[in-house]
């Protein structure tokens, strides 16, 4: 891929990197981010990119993040910042709302951009900027919404959108001569082509596709968030978990994670907290069952049983399992499978 310290604009000038200029690009990783942190390079600003991380997103040791792997072939530094419990108390009640699940695209962007704010004044960069297009998003990007979040997030002027620069109003960046106005784009709606033009333009041919979008978006992801919230089930460990396996809430008000394949299993396991219950088949193949916090006799049969229903050992008449604590304590159990219909009423849809 070719580098962002490099000059691919087409008949404009090369301008060099003032060491004095800096600004900070909110960056996703996409072919947005990666075009507003081209053109606000290619005007001779130092670009420190930005990342936002969910709270409750789940990154393997030793795996890298897409958008810190995009950045290091860009050759740009790139701060990643974690959302944490504040993340967590907004995402209960946004002020703003959801979108159609559990997306609360607008104070999401707000709580972003204050932190995105306070990093620009600890190194000392002069504005913000991102690769957000006017028109693209329904809830977050549309002209009235980029403003009322520029004026919640305290960054009226301070915030450039360099693809649709020319459809709003100046920034302090273009009034002030740091960035020429005439260097923007006036881009909007949803169309990618025009990005993908101007990205052959610059000469760059590696970019990722469009991703998915957020899992907060996802119908299932949101119905599992509500009812984790409904029975405050708010720990980072909880919330991860709703990435993985099959959900079901018992009768009891408890809840239990079946592993769908090997590598869920594997995560499951490693989420688990001291005070859970680990659940599997033994000499036979089987998922691994989280049961979280509870040590009921009858929670742990029920558990056990839908654990044995997603085995090989579905059609038996009983099967044996173990149920061990993450420190090791093992109890083993002859268990019938519980019935399918069974099953279903319990799962969190």
């Amino acid at each position: 891929m070719v580098k962002l310290n490099e000059t691919l604009l087409q008949n404009k000038q090369k301008i060099p990197v003032s060491g004095n200029m800096k600004a900070v690009g909110l960056f996703s990783g996409g072919l947005d981010s990666i075009l507003a942190i081209k053109l606000i390079q290619n005007q001779g600003i130092e670009v420190t990119a930005f990342y936002f991380v969910l709270p409750f997103s789940y990154i393997k040791e030793g795996e890298q993040i897409g958008a810190v792997k995009t950045a290091h072939k860009l050759d740009i530094p790139i701060k990643i910042f974690c959302g944490g419990r504040d993340y967590i108390e907004m995402l209960k009640n946004p002020k703003h709302g959801y979108g159609k699940n559990m997306n609360p695209c607008i104070d999401c962007k707000i709580f972003i951009m204050k932190k995105a704010k306070i990093f620009i004044e600890e190194i000392g960069a002069s504005f913000l900027f991102s690769g957000e297009v006017i028109g693209q998003r329904p809830m977050s990007q549309r002209k009235h919404s980029m403003e009322l979040i520029e004026k919640a997030a305290g960054v009226e002027g301070l915030l450039l959108r360099p693809l649709s620069a020319k459809l709003l109003e100046p920034t302090i960046a273009e009034e002030k001569g740091w960035v020429k106005r005439e260097n923007l784009y006036a881009l909007e709606g949803r169309n990618r082509k025009p990005q993908i033009a101007l990205a052959k333009e610059f000469g760059i041919t590696e970019y990722p596709s469009p991703a998915g979008g957020c899992c907060l978006t996802d119908l299932d992801f949101s119905v599992r968030l509500r009812d984790a919230f409904e029975y405050n089930e708010e720990s980072i460990p909880e919330l991860q978990l709703l990435h993985f396996g099959r959900h079901f809430r018992l009768k009891s008000g408890v809840k239990l994670i079946v592993g769908r394949d090997e590598k869920e299993n594997h995560i499951i396991e490693t989420l688990a907290e001291d005070s859970d219950l680990l659940i599997e088949g033994v000499g036979f193949g089987s998922p691994i069952a989280l049961l979280k916090n509870s040590k009921n006799p009858e929670d742990i049969d029920i558990s056990s049983s839908i654990c044995v229903r997603y085995s090989k050992k579905r059609d038996d008449k009983s099967a044996k399992v173990i149920v061990r604590t993450k420190q090791g304590n093992i109890t083993e159990k002859e268990i019938v499978p519980m019935k399918r219909e069974v099953v279903d009423s319990l799962l969190i849809r």
